[in-house]
């Protein structure tokens, strides 16, 4: 009955450190969007969420770390759409697939006050942070790799595909992601990502 009861209890206190982590993660991302990456300070941060900054070292190295987690959680969500696929799929729909869950992550809850597209063009014209991006897609570029070749039985060591196909991914990613940006959220991305897709599908299929 003991061992029963502590279950509960741990998944409380999980549940209560994802809620602070998400709150700290929305109060920095709103102060960065509005008042720009430079002007936000943890103490801020920390008020905002109305918690300590005690209690936001706890959760986050820096402010810049509470991006850096949100980027590593967009590469985590792309990766782990791509290995679910159907293993029948085109690479073209897997990857456009995959794409799309980092895109949603991004462009998904603009219509609330349009705060995920003042992140994305934050993240997209700070330059630290775009630097920070730029170093995730190249981890991103590695896994999409590795599990694209292991979709098509290749060795991504010998084999020239499966980088390539995970370097154009990325490009139409990155493309879609600063044309949605630059039009202020005008622009549809979902749709924008079928045309890249279907753009690229040639070349990602052929074979």
């Amino acid at each position: 009955m003991g061992g029963v009861s502590l279950r509960p209890a741990v998944t409380m206190a999980q549940r209560k450190r994802q809620l602070v982590s998400d709150e700290l993660t929305e109060a920095a991302l709103q102060l960065m969007a509005r008042e720009g990456f430079d002007a936000v300070t943890v103490d801020a941060i920390a008020a905002a969420a109305g918690v300590s900054k005690r209690t936001f070292f706890r959760y986050f190295a820096s402010k810049e770390d509470v991006v850096v987690r949100f980027l590593a959680d967009m590469g985590a969500g792309m990766h782990a759409e791509l290995a679910a696929r159907p293993a029948a799929e085109p690479p073209s729909t897997a990857l456009r697939h995959a794409v799309w869950v980092a895109m949603a992550a991004c462009a998904d809850g603009a219509e609330h006050s349009g705060r995920a597209l003042r992140v994305v063009q934050l993240i997209l014209r700070t330059p630290a942070l775009r630097a920070r991006f730029l170093e995730h897609q190249a981890q991103w570029r590695d896994d999409l790799a590795v599990e694209t070749a292991r979709r098509r039985g290749l060795d991504p060591e010998v084999d020239l595909y499966p980088r390539l196909a995970a370097g154009a991914a990325l490009v139409a990613f990155d493309t879609v992601l600063r044309r949605w940006s630059d039009s202020d959220g005008a622009e549809d991305p979902a749709a924008l990502t079928d045309r890249a897709f279907a753009l690229l599908a040639p070349a990602l299929d052929a074979g």
